[in-house]
């Protein structure tokens, strides 16, 4: 049976077409539809109920050290106050799911994604060792609200008296927002600058409803998976199951900016071994010469002969192009490469592109 976020019966209400994801019942879209949500996140303010992301709580006092171990950022660099992106890798290098970090006052927050809670859960349990550590379960208690957008912060602003113009990207603050005590992390992983926002999970249905009343003047829209999906890909930030997984590691998906190489942690001699003897694939991005639409698991050949695969694509609602995200082998990767994606068994022709695609208005 599928899980339901606390939201559930507003969605229906506001007439979000439900559809599973990762388990959960959640709003693939409203009746505006996801290219006018998807704009309204780009131009003002969108609305997303991420409620089916986990969250874990660590503390104690061996969790600084334990960090170090089980993800590849350098925590200690991390003052109170800030959050990071980061990754838990397997001992060969490869990706068991790609993380958030906060670090709060005493206590650290991870979130990780809805499809990988229970087996990070469980990996995280089987490393603790003999770490002074107590791992506490918060996706229950904890509701999460996502509201990305150049009007985020002014919307926001009107439900509590902390200047949220002081809060920088990437870090998070605790305060009073809508009567309720709120974690507000600024790390616009959606894919544009706004607010993560962790509160009370008995009253998340009453703050659903205050920031949507907030930011009606502003043109705040509810926002479903699908425009999620299409604003994080025009910002070519990968997703769990197509860019990263098990057999892919963070040098191929081009996420060696989040590795610490000066310190332990698992993975680190595999991944080194990588560094040293460079990728032997990337992950690319791709425009469409011809008029096609590149999706997921679609083959990219060079000269008839297949060399790797799309792992996300679409026509980009922003920049009215057909795009994706690919791995290639690191010969046929540099930008202004040709390859063709082949679409229903024909050859399309592309050509490789800078990432991101689009640059979110970060603070």
């Amino acid at each position: 049976m599928l899980q339901r976020t606390p939201l559930y019966e507003i969605h229906v209400a506001l007439g979000g077409r439900m559809v599973e994801f990762a388990g959960f019942e959640l709003p693939v879209q409203y009746p505006t539809g996801p290219t006018a949500e998807h704009h309204a996140v780009r131009a003002a303010a969108g609305l997303f109920d991420i409620d089916h992301m986990g969250q874990f709580e660590l503390a104690g006092p061996d969790v600084v050290e334990f960090l170090q171990q089980i993800q590849v950022w350098d925590v200690e660099q991390m003052a109170e106050g800030d959050a990071h992106y980061s990754l838990l890798c397997y001992e060969d290098g490869t990706v068991v799911d790609d993380i958030f970090l906060y670090r709060l006052s005493g206590r650290w927050l991870m979130v990780v994604n809805a499809a990988n809670r229970a087996k990070d859960w469980a990996w995280i349990e089987h490393h603790l060792g003999r770490y002074d550590v107590a791992l506490i379960e918060r996706s229950d208690d904890l509701a999460m609200l996502a509201l990305q957008g150049p009007k985020a912060e002014q919307i926001l602003q009107k439900l509590t008296d902390y200047p949220l113009h002081t809060v920088a990207t990437r870090t998070a603050i605790e305060t009073q927002i809508g009567g309720l005590h709120v974690i507000a992390g600024r790390t616009g992983y959606t894919g544009e600058d706004g607010f993560e926002l962790y509160a009370p999970v008995d009253h998340v249905i009453d703050f659903w409803n205050q920031l949507l009343e907030a930011g009606k003047e502003e043109g705040l829209l509810p926002c479903g998976l699908a425009a999620r999906d299409s604003l994080r890909f025009e910002a070519c930030l990968p997703l769990y199951g197509h860019e990263l997984s098990a057999k892919i590691n963070p040098l191929e998906a081009r996420l060696g900016w989040t590795i610490s190489w000066s310190k332990p942690f698992i993975g680190r001699d595999a991944l080194l071994k990588v560094r040293l003897e460079k990728p032997e694939r990337l992950l690319v991005g791709l425009e469409m010469i011809d008029k096609a639409v590149p999706r997921e698991g679609y083959p990219v050949a060079v000269d008839g002969k297949v060399i790797g695969h799309v792992t996300s694509g679409m026509k980009s609602p922003t920049l009215g192009k057909f795009l994706a995200m690919a791995y290639v082998p690191a010969e046929h990767s540099a930008i202004g490469a040709k390859v063709d994606v082949i679409v229903r068994g024909e050859p399309k022709q592309a050509v490789v592109v800078k990432r991101p695609f689009y640059k979110p208005r970060y603070k």
